[in-house]
């Protein structure tokens, strides 16, 4: 069911995405040649504890598209894998596309965003890709806006992917976002402008575009049961904010200091 906030749920929405901005932030300074995904783990996991009504929206987390509960504070994902990166003792290398993925419940409500860099020296391929994302989630929040339509969004980030050459896969994608941090609508990365659900002011949305460089199928890691690769071993990227849609401009409630 798709719920809508009014003007003061929105707002008490904004320490949670402020507070997940934040950390990404933080995690994209610290992040070094060498850092361990672990480390990076366990600084989410202090930040969490240390801050009065705020719990982690991923341990114990068990959908049914994971195989059992997710025991770690955000995913990282590396090179080949795009989604649901499990953290896990691996030193980054020179080199290495990293995706870090964070929701967190503050107060009872939920802030959910993602960032995609390299550690070190990039590879012009890959900041293509990272910059592929990064455009596509802006023309999805410029669509997101009241008397639109959900395809609009789909359909702006879909024609973003396509002008970089990229195929858009459809099987995980944005989506609601209030006191859970999975709920109703989902939000596609590609779609038909002008169709679907009409927007609202009080639609409380993640959009997530996520592309991979010469593939759209992905795998499941049988080793962990959750971290999505590229079938092809070519590399992904995924950005992503929770926002607010207002009789006026969209608001990015997961902004973050660049």
């Amino acid at each position: 069911m798709i719920e809508l906030k009014t003007p003061q749920e929105i707002q008490q929405m904004r320490p949670a995405g402020k507070f997940v901005g934040q950390i990404l932030s933080d995690l994209k300074k610290m992040t070094t040649v060498g850092t361990n995904l672990l480390e990076i783990d366990n600084f989410v996991k202090n930040a969490i504890e240390n801050r009065a009504g705020a719990t982690s929206c991923y341990v114990d987390y068990a959908p049914d598209f994971g195989t059992g509960p997710f025991a770690h504070y955000i995913c990282t994902s590396v090179n080949d894998a795009v989604l649901h990166g499990i953290p896990y003792d691996y030193n980054l290398k020179n080199g290495d596309l990293l995706s870090l993925d964070l929701a967190i419940n503050v107060d009872g409500w939920v802030g959910d965003s993602a960032i995609s860099f390299v550690v070190g020296d990039a590879n012009p391929e890959d900041l293509r890709l990272i910059k592929s994302t990064e455009e596509a989630l802006a023309a999805g929040i410029e669509q997101a806006r009241s008397g639109n339509r959900l395809g609009d969004i789909s359909a702006a980030i879909g024609d973003v992917a396509a002008s970089y050459g990229y195929d858009v896969n459809l099987e995980f994608g944005g989506h609601g976002v209030g006191h859970i941090m999975h709920g109703d609508p989902h939000v596609p990365n590609n779609g038909r402008a002008h169709h679907g659900y009409r927007l609202r002011p009080g639609l409380v949305i993640a959009i997530e575009p996520w592309f991979l460089a010469t593939t759209d199928e992905i795998y499941q890691d049988e080793n962990d049961g959750w971290t999505l690769r590229s079938v092809d071993g070519s590399r992904g990227a995924h950005t992503e904010h929770t926002i607010a849609i207002t009789d006026g401009d969209p608001i990015i409630l997961t902004a973050r200091d660049e």
